[in-house]
């Protein structure tokens, strides 16, 4: 599926609706919260549309996108949404929920296997072989690919479609309770991560 991809430099645009339930990632300069710019934010509504957020790295006054990002009316599809709420705390300001991790629902669901990644997810739950080859490219450049566009779009294009799937494993499973406990304490996990305990847990003795 080639998404239909909507460039916005800065914000989000007044009044866009996005609807109830979106799909969300990033693109950052590394994986350090407080070293790495945060460059990208991708959102999807599940549609093959996908919305791309290039932030002012001097600023990043966003507040279309900040509101979005703490409305509890929205429901936020992340994979592996610890970091990106972290990098969106740590550079919006905002803290990211209600949300839905597809790796923490793959992780609880599928204990048959250890292949949680999004590209394994695609492949072996939609049958579609998703590309990372853009993955480690600079985020940081003014004017990106359209390579780049195409990749970081088709990180969201799947995350409505895997979520329906990995909920009715939970369900088929028994286990969407704990899981649904997990996605609510993801939003603290974060908080924990750009106090510094991101490699310290805070449930040791």
């Amino acid at each position: 599926m080639e998404p239909k991809i909507i460039f916005h430099k800065g914000d989000l645009p007044d009044g866009l609706d996005l609807g109830n339930e979106i799909a969300v990632d990033t693109e950052t300069m590394g994986l350090n919260h407080f070293r790495d710019d945060l460059c990208l934010v991708q959102i999807s509504s599940g549609n093959g549309e996908c919305h791309l957020v290039q932030l002012d790295r001097d600023t990043y006054e966003a507040p279309n996108l900040a509101a979005l990002m703490e409305n509890k009316d929205v429901l936020k599809i992340f994979h592996f949404g610890r970091f990106d709420i972290g990098t969106i705390l740590m550079h919006l300001g905002v803290v990211t929920a209600p949300v839905f991790c597809t790796k923490i629902a793959s992780k609880i669901g599928r204990t048959f296997t250890d292949r949680h990644g999004l590209k394994d997810l695609c492949k072996e739950l939609l049958h579609v072989d998703v590309s990372k080859h853009q993955q480690t490219s600079y985020w940081g450049a003014q004017d990106l690919t359209k390579e780049q566009m195409t990749y970081a779009a088709t990180d969201v294009l799947y995350l409505h479609q895997l979520k329906k799937i990995l909920t009715d494993i939970l369900d088929r499973e028994r286990r969407d309770a704990i899981a649904q406990d997990c996605f609510d304490f993801l939003p603290s996990m974060a908080i924990l991560d750009v106090m510094g305990y991101e490699n310290t847990s805070v449930f040791d003795h």
